[in-house]
């Protein structure tokens, strides 16, 4: 023990957290496989329940097997609490507990910490974890009591406070699973005007990060005094919302409030008022490029992030005009557009490896369907055109990689097999042209 307990502290932040979520993940998996987790009648493969745990744990949304009518009071509430734990970070959720014994947060754990919410400081970490902790009650609490009279119309008001807890839960953290049964999603309430602005807040509350949803209230919601970092976030989550969904609106058969509803639901949170594999080519491509981008870096959410894509248009606009890098009226760090091509690139040769691999496990799929779950996973989005139960056991095991690397992020992931401090040797510089 004590021997393990060495090896843990010797490792990076980084390294100990994609432990952390892979150690969440199998005892996710286990505790759904328990038969008082399942229903009667219901027989669920292991496979299956590591898929419904990854997905759970990754805030992704994928099934293969419908949440409401698989499992038991007992399973679903495993969920909440794997999607609770994945959206949050184990890090952050261990952290918070330690507040409340009293106990003396560490460096190593506040290292943790920092690096789970993407952020620069170590200062004020213990009263951040705390504001995060009390913002998540708070909106998830709002959230499932105006909820609630929605599904009280349609189920007992026992069963309808429960879905009312589970939906806000997979809301804030841009989960996407239901436990409504029938395997329809959100569909069944399309036109309901109330349900969807109050999921549709959730979601954008989750996707754009704590650390934004701090500043704008410690700035009162004037826009000039908040931070570069969230001024980005907000512009671009704004603009991305609004032009998804004049694209769905434009080019799907939908009313508008639907096409708001996609749009913001598409960048990771995963639930759907429409049939996905109904839409058009068209619209499956903006929905594709939506869940591609993501959420912000700090949330609930995956994809590259909305900053990242901010700063690659950035750094094209400014290549193309000979300007420096610049946003609202300051410089962008040097080395961002660096970071955001890594990541991007990144993110492109996974979705591509992985989908080439999926058509040869599966070579019935079209390229059209198999990219787009894909890109679902990758983004932890959980959309899907209808394939997900149809796929073979490889290409499970792969979308499962695809929503833990997701959830880590690509770069985190690459980076946890770099064992050397640095270069010990300087070459000359070359040159090589480019464009």
């Amino acid at each position: 023990m004590e021997n393990f307990k060495k090896i843990t502290k010797q490792q990076s932040p980084a390294r100990t957290i994609a432990f952390g979520f892979a150690v969440l993940i199998f005892i996710g998996a286990a505790l759904l496989s328990l038969p008082i987790a399942v229903r009667g009648a219901v027989q669920l493969p292991g496979l299956d329940a590591l898929f419904t745990a990854t997905s759970a744990v990754c805030v992704t949304g994928l099934v293969t097997v419908d949440p409401g009518d698989t499992f038991t009071l007992f399973g679903q509430a495993v969920l909440a609490v794997l999607m609770q734990l994945g959206g949050l970070g184990i890090s952050s959720v261990s952290m918070g507990l330690a507040i409340a014994a009293g106990r003396r947060i560490s460096f190593r754990g506040r290292s943790l910490v920092r690096e789970a919410l993407n952020v620069e400081s170590f200062g004020g970490m213990v009263k951040l974890v705390r504001s995060i902790m009390a913002m998540t009650l708070l909106v998830e609490g709002i959230g499932a009591v105006a909820s609630y009279p929605v599904f009280a119309r349609d189920y007992s008001p026992l069963h309808a406070a429960w879905i009312s807890v589970f939906h806000a839960i997979a809301s804030f953290n841009n989960a996407g699973l239901d436990v409504l049964g029938g395997g329809h999603s959100l569909i069944p309430y399309c036109n309901n005007l109330w349900l969807n602005l109050v999921t549709d807040g959730m979601i954008v509350l989750g996707g754009i990060g704590f650390m934004v949803m701090l500043d704008v209230l410690r700035c009162r919601g004037r826009f000039r005094k908040l931070t570069l970092h969230s001024k980005v976030v907000l512009s671009t989550t704004a603009v991305l919302i609004l032009g998804g969904a004049m694209l769905l609106w434009l080019t799907e058969p939908i009313s508008f409030l639907a096409a708001l509803f996609q749009s913001i639901t598409t960048r990771t949170a995963g639930f759907s008022t429409i049939d996905i594999g109904a839409m058009t080519n068209a619209g499956l491509l903006v929905i594709m490029i939506l869940m591609f981008i993501g959420a912000s870096p700090g949330s609930t959410g995956g994809g590259i992030k909305t900053t990242t894509f901010f700063v690659l248009l950035s750094g094209i606009y400014s290549a193309a005009t000979n300007h420096s890098e610049r946003a609202f009226h300051s410089a962008i760090p040097k080395d961002a557009f660096r970071k955001a091509s890594v990541i991007s690139m990144l993110a492109v040769f996974l979705v591509m490896t992985a989908s080439y691999l999926m058509l040869i496990f599966d070579p019935q799929l079209s390229l059209r369907d198999v990219l787009f779950e894909m890109i679902s996973a990758f983004s932890t989005s959980g959309l899907s055109t209808g394939i997900t139960s149809q796929l073979s056991a490889q290409s499970r095991i792969l979308s499962i990689i695809m929503m833990y690397i997701g959830r880590l992020g690509p770069l985190t992931v690459a980076s946890l097999w770099y064992f050397t401090i640095g270069e010990r040797v300087r070459y000359p510089e070359g040159t090589i042209a480019i464009g």
